[in-house]
């Protein structure tokens, strides 16, 4: 790897692992309790969107992040964290900025699952896909990406709360109801209280090393939402739609990245900046985005 992060040390113990571990996992768990059998009926009234959804997320916002990579020729673990944010599935608070835009919710809650489900397979494939490709094209040094690690972590943290979560809402259907907004709350909290501190631990290291990182997510998350927003009016979406799939494509899963990251990549120490970094900056960007969204709504009503 390159010179400038062969000493950078990230603070990151195993217990703060644990417990990025669980919040991820609370999220999903907290997500899944809000998805209903009725949900999965967007699938099949309303096909178009849902596969444009997939087809942003999975297949062109990868390589879009490839082409990007190519064009701006960032450090070698600069280019591998963005490669592995963008193999991962949306965040999950991209249900709430659906929502406060005025896009599809339904919609928004079909990829959120369908995404989850999809993530088991694709993160792996995608990352090893493209991130081999990168470093045979770049001749850096090789660091090892294995599919089987990387579909285990993200079954576990994913795929396992999802179905928990899915037995819960419907055999006890008025315990999720009295529950699943605290838990969402909560799980989210938990989650950005745990990164706010993880980074202030990390400050010096990012007050370091942040000339090479606040361009790079910049220009990655607003290529993200661009290219949602381009895949739905390209499928010629009703507007609700190509909002939900905006927001979609453009909050990705950062803190399951970090997992990934600190599990099997040695906790990385450019990779891991720059997946703690856009965890922060998705969350002011998607709610601009849907702010603008929402005042756009208002004008034309």
């Amino acid at each position: 790897m390159s010179s400038e992060f062969t000493d950078l040390h990230i603070e990151f113990s195993k217990q703060s692992l644990v417990v990025l571990n669980l919040a991820i996992a609370f999220i999903m768990f907290g997500v899944s309790l809000g998805i209903k059998k009725s949900e999965f009926v967007e699938i099949r009234n309303n096909p178009k969107s849902i596969l444009a959804g997939v087809v942003s997320q999975f297949f062109l916002l990868p390589l879009f992040t490839f082409l990007l990579i190519w064009v701006l020729n960032p450090l070698p673990e600069l280019a591998l964290g963005m490669l592995l944010v963008a193999a991962s599935p949306g965040g999950n608070v991209s249900n709430f900025y659906s929502q406060q835009s005025g896009g599809n919710v339904a919609l928004s809650v079909s990829l959120t699952a369908i995404a989850t489900l999809a993530a088991v397979f694709m993160t792996p494939f995608n990352f090893e896909f493209y991130g081999g490709l990168y470093m045979n094209k770049n001749e850096v040094q090789q660091i090892t990406i294995e599919f089987i690690p990387m579909f285990i972590t993200v079954f576990t943290i994913l795929i396992i709360p999802l179905i928990l979560g899915l037995l819960v809402s419907n055999r006890l259907p008025e315990l999720t109801k009295k529950i699943t907004k605290p838990i969402r709350f909560v799980s989210f909290a938990i989650l950005m209280i745990f990164m706010i501190v993880a980074f202030s631990k990390n400050l010096d290291v990012f007050t370091a090393y942040y000339k090479y990182i606040l361009v790079l997510v910049l220009f990655h998350n607003g290529m993200s939402f661009g290219l949602g927003y381009l895949t739905g009016k390209l499928a010629k979406l009703p507007l609700k739609d190509v909002r939900t799939i905006t927001i979609e494509t453009g909050i990705q899963n950062s803190g399951l990245s970090l997992v990934l990251i600190f599990t099997l990549f040695e906790g990385n120490g450019g990779m891991a900046l720059l997946a703690a970094w856009w965890g922060i900056w998705h969350i002011i960007s998607g709610g601009t985005i849907s702010y603008i969204f929402q005042r756009s709504l208002k004008k034309s009503a």
